[in-house]
């Protein structure tokens, strides 16, 4: 990957160099060569030009995985303008708070996210270009000739806008250059052994939205020239069918498709394509994996990372001998310390506050770079953890009030200044609680206005309502808890450690 600059440009390698090898598979079974891809990359970077879009300016794309995606991703890179993938299954508002914050210039959108993103641009007072798949606007944008681009000088111009939390509890866009896309690339590529290698079909059922499918799976197969099958959703069943059309060998996942695995019937034969299970996104116990295991033969290799690390920072195959728990010991070029609260490193095994080193790390948040590294390079994650004498990461615990659900994060504070917009809530405290199915489910604990005294069933059915008008499915409370107190600090803060351990009582049977 010597001398690539621009993340587009491992697509025109690919094409060059082997043009009629299959890049990418789609629902259905079409097949997209290296440079049919390259042709259709190069028509939407034109197309972009044409439709008045410079470098440095943004496009939101609101889309599932699909080819279109692919193209309108590294379309944007290679108009060098900055891409803005955000969750299709976003609320009006959100978007509308996304574009609003991101400056898109142009939304791209497919049939599925057409209506909520033409509304949420509606709602601002410069609203943006919305572009739709299988609409005249998206095929005019591809309908000119490719014409060529000058290629990219500086590897620090902005690549893309991810959606994340930040050190403020709230969204806000982690800014990834082309070199901090690439470098994690080459990272993850200078692995032994390769977690992909030329010859493997890897299955992309994670959302290419999310920083873990968008370059840790599609980067890194683009990097290898591997092929990669494209998944609209996951579905137990369904995916396992995928899996065996297209003979896929390399699956990366994320912790909640394990127990939906469990009690699928003739797992080792639907699986026997493949050779390695990839988890990431969210801690995977260490129980899943040995069932898994036993079950197929198949190894499930973990790893820990971040929007901020664009976005793999550890793997177990970097481990010598990995010991269960470990979410595995730092990638070549990634650098790893544990700090306690004064800055100090923590004496032998102590856990302490994990921070991060390499070329693939952020520039900071949207838009004036705040909270990124520090004048040595190194960023603090927020999580806690331990480092054995190999060297190995163990997670012990977040900073951050942190869920992640399924693999995607939520941030209390959000859902929070959501609910407290429901008439008849006086005060709410969000968590997180296990969830067998995702990991982490969200739950709130809402304190009624003793003024409007609302009936408790009725005030639960109002905030889940308000809730689904105004959150994505995944932030939205699993359960509403209505109380006569929040149990608050001194300050006045709720003191969420307490309402975990109402929960924990909840789970081993003290409390009904």
């Amino acid at each position: 990957m010597s001398g690539v600059r621009d993340v587009a440009e491992l697509v025109s390698a690919a094409a060059a160099e082997e043009p009629d090898r299959v890049a990418l598979v789609e629902p259905g079974g079409r097949r997209t060569t290296w440079s049919q891809l390259e042709d259709e990359v190069a028509r939407l970077a034109t197309g972009l030009g044409l439709a008045g879009v410079v470098g440095g300016q943004r496009v939101l794309i609101a889309m599932g995985n699909r080819l279109e995606f692919v193209t309108t991703y590294l379309g944007v890179l290679r108009a060098q303008a900055v891409a803005v993938p955000v969750n299709p299954r976003s609320t009006v508002d959100e978007l509308a708070r996304m574009l609003d914050d991101s400056g898109s210039r142009v939304a791209v959108a497919e049939p599925a996210t057409a209506a909520a993103v033409r509304e949420a641009a509606g709602t601002l007072a410069a609203p943006p270009r919305v572009v739709v798949v299988g609409e005249p606007s998206y095929d005019d944008l591809r309908a000119a000739a490719a014409e060529p681009v000058p290629p990219l000088q500086d590897p620090e111009k902005l690549a893309a806008l991810l959606y994340t939390s930040g050190t403020s509890g709230r969204p806000r866009a982690a800014m990834l250059t082309h070199r901090a896309l690439l470098a994690n690339v080459e990272q993850v590529a200078q692995v032994e052994p390769p977690m992909i290698h030329r010859d493997d079909v890897v299955l992309a059922v994670l959302p290419l939205f999310h920083v873990y499918g968008l370059n840790a799976v599609l980067g890194g197969t683009m990097q290898r020239r591997a092929r990669l099958v494209l998944a609209e959703r996951f579905d137990p069943s369904g995916t396992l069918a995928l899996v065996e059309a297209e003979q896929c060998t390399v699956l990366p996942v994320a912790p909640p498709v394990f127990p939906t695995w469990e009690d699928q019937p003739d797992l080792r034969e639907r699986l026997r394509s493949v050779r390695l299970v990839l988890s990431g996104s969210a801690p995977l116990s260490a129980e899943a994996v040995q069932r898994f295991s036993a079950r197929t033969g198949i190894p499930v290799h973990q790893g820990y990372g971040l929007t901020e690390a664009a976005p793999v920072v550890t793997s177990t195959l970097c481990s010598a001998a990995p010991e269960p728990g470990s979410v595995g010991a730092a990638l070549p070029g990634v650098e790893l310390r544990l700090v306690d609260e004064g800055g100090r490193s923590p004496e032998g095994e102590d856990s302490g506050e994990i921070q991060v080193r390499g070329a693939n790390l952020f520039s900071g948040y949207w838009p004036d770079g705040s909270g990124g590294p520090d004048a040595e390079g190194w960023w603090s994650t927020g999580d806690v953890g331990f480092l054995d004498d190999d060297g190995d990461l163990f997670l012990v615990d977040r900073l951050k009030e942190l869920v992640i659900v399924s693999g995607f994060n939520v941030y209390p504070t959000e859902v929070e200044d959501v609910i407290a917009e429901v008439v008849g809530v006086d005060d709410v405290g969000v968590i997180g609680v296990e969830d067998p199915q995702t990991g982490e489910a969200v739950v709130a604990y809402v304190r009624a206005d003793p003024a409007s005294a609302p009936d408790p069933e009725a005030l639960a059915a109002a905030v889940r309502e308000h809730c689904a008008r105004r959150l994505a499915r995944f932030k939205q409370p699993s359960r509403v808890e209505v109380v006569d107190e929040l149990p608050k600090t001194v300050t006045g803060k709720v003191q969420k450690g307490r309402l975990r351990g109402i929960e924990r009582r909840r789970r081993s049977g003290l409390l009904e």
